[in-house]
Parts: C-alpha cells; sequence; structure tokens
C-alpha cells in the first residue's frame, strides 16, 4: 500500500468513528432527556400522593407532612422539565407526539402548574386545612390536565 492509500483510509476510518460517536452522543441524549423527565414526573407523584391520599381521606391529615410536600413540589416544579422532551422522544414512551406539535401550550400547561404548585406552597404555610385541599385541587387539576392532553393513556 502507498501511503497516499493508507492516509486515506485512516481519515475515513476517523470520519466513520466521529460520525458513529455524534449519532451514539446524540442516542445518549436522547434517553438522558427521557430519563430526566420521567424521573422529574416520579418526583412530582412522591410529593402528590400523600397529599392527595389526605385530600381524600385516605390517610390523616397532617398539615406539616402536607406543608412538607407542598414545598418540595413546588421546588422540584422549579425544574425545566421541558428540557426533557427533545424532538423525536415520544417512542417507547408515555408521551404523545401531539407535544411538539403543540409545543407552546404544553409549556404554558408546564408554567400553569409551576404556578399552581408555588400557590400550594404559599397556602400550605397557612395551615389552613380546608384552604389547603382546595388548592391541592387546583394543582392536581393543573397537573392532570397535561396528562390528559398529552400523555398515551395506560
Amino acid at each position: 500500500m502507498n501511503k497516499r492509500t493508507i492516509k486515506f483510509s485512516l481519515v475515513s476510518c476517523l470520519i466513520g468513528s466521529l460520525c458513529y460517536g455524534s449519532a451514539l452522543i446524540a442516542s445518549e441524549s436522547t434517553q438522558g432527556a427521557i430519563d430526566f423527565r420521567e424521573s422529574v414526573m416520579t418526583t412530582f407523584k412522591w410529593y402528590l400522593q400523600p397529599m392527595g391520599a389526605m385530600t381524600k381521606g385516605d390517610m390523616p391529615f397532617d398539615a406539616t407532612l402536607f406543608k412538607s410536600r407542598a414545598e418540595g413540589l413546588a421546588n422540584a416544579t422549579r425544574l425545566d422539565v421541558t428540557e426533557g422532551f427533545p424532538l423525536g422522544s415520544a417512542e417507547d414512551t408515555e408521551a404523545q407526539p401531539k407535544i411538539w406539535d403543540d409545543w407552546d401550550d404544553f409549556k404554558l400547561k408546564y408554567e400553569a402548574l409551576q404556578k399552581e404548585a408555588t400557590e400550594l406552597q404559599r397556602v400550605a404555610s397557612s395551615g389552613d386545612e380546608a384552604a389547603m385541599k382546595a388548592q391541592f385541587g387546583k394543582t392536581a387539576k393543573t397537573c392532570g390536565g397535561c396528562h390528559k392532553e398529552y400523555r398515551k393513556k395506560k
């Protein structure tokens, strides 16, 4: 083999490796985004479940626990979960492709959840059980509204 052929072969291998590596990184970053959004949603569930159980009477009302979970939820919603929805990341997930068709609406719905969760945190600090339960209902409805629109039915 002459030097020119060897150089061409090496450059071809290098380019091929870079292209494969870029595709692999893109694939991993998409999976990372999916993992992020699923983790955030699991975190929301962690905070919402006991408040919902207290609101429904399935567990005794505990204002301290409710307040703690409301604070945690408000903090968790400060994460920008929309970063976890890169274009093309609906396959094999509960996300409906409609999210990317109605991206502005999707973001508005998430901003509404952030607002309601912050209000829940404020109301929970008052210790007023009736007000806490009422605001929890608004927060949960806002959260569920996005699910109805943008999550595949289980």
